[in-house]
């Protein structure tokens, strides 16, 4: 039997994460995820087309050629409710991968959102919606269907590189990506970020000029 070689090969699809850690995260804004992973993770650059709904579920990675989405629909194929599509087109705004059609596809299966390096297209069909989405840009340009591509490999994502079954948050200041593994963690420590903020907010309302985490920041660089 011949080898599969790389650039047509479809690997297994990750199971979705267990639904407490995805309902935990729903309650969890990015920037407090962001700021417990060094404040240097996350997927920078693409666009929020959807107006409304918050993306938290599991990745289904594609890589594919700019402008091609032949073997993102072998990746349709594999999703499950509580995936997210995650597509590295290369960045390539030529040719839109998705559109209004694959996003129907992807609802009546259960599909928790996408992630796409690349362009799409049908804009108001995602604007007009809750099916989270988020892109390099779009055009009204479609795509192509050659291939090749790859299903369920690493893939770099706005400068992050995404391996299948990694969890995926999106929301309105845009999307962090962190393995699996880490999540309990990884929301233990957001909680406490949000309590946190809370008690700084509680200060800020008291009115008072000098601020105890003001000074904190100051006197952590030795600045009086």
């Amino acid at each position: 039997m011949s080898a599969v070689l790389s650039g047509s090969r479809m690997l297994p699809t990750a199971p979705v994460a267990d639904a407490s850690i995805l309902d935990a995260l729903r309650t969890i804004v990015t920037p407090h995820l962001s700021d417990n992973l060094a404040r240097r993770e996350g997927i920078a650059g693409l666009a929020r087309y959807n107006r409304r709904g918050k993306l938290v579920g599991t990745a289904v990675t594609v890589k594919t050629r700019p402008g091609d989405n032949l073997m993102i629909y072998k990746a349709m194929l594999e999703i499950q409710p509580g995936h997210v599509l995650v597509v590295d087109a290369g960045g390539d705004l030529s040719n839109a991968v998705m559109g209004e059609i694959m996003k129907r596809y992807l609802q009546l299966h259960g599909c928790a959102g996408v992630v796409v390096d690349g362009a799409i297209r049908d804009v108001v069909a995602f604007e007009e919606d809750d099916f989270p989405c988020y892109a390099r840009g779009h055009i009204h340009r479609g795509p192509y269907k050659d291939g090749p591509g790859e299903v369920n490999v690493p893939v770099s994502i706005g400068g992050q590189v995404i391996q299948p079954g990694d969890l995926i948050v999106g929301d309105e200041d845009g999307v962090v990506s962190f393995p699996l593994a880490d999540a309990e963690a990884l929301i233990e420590r957001a909680r406490a970020h949000a309590d946190k903020e809370a008690r700084i907010m509680a200060e800020i309302a008291t009115g008072a000029r000098e601020q105890s985490w003001m000074q904190a920041a100051f006197a952590a660089r030795g600045i009086a």
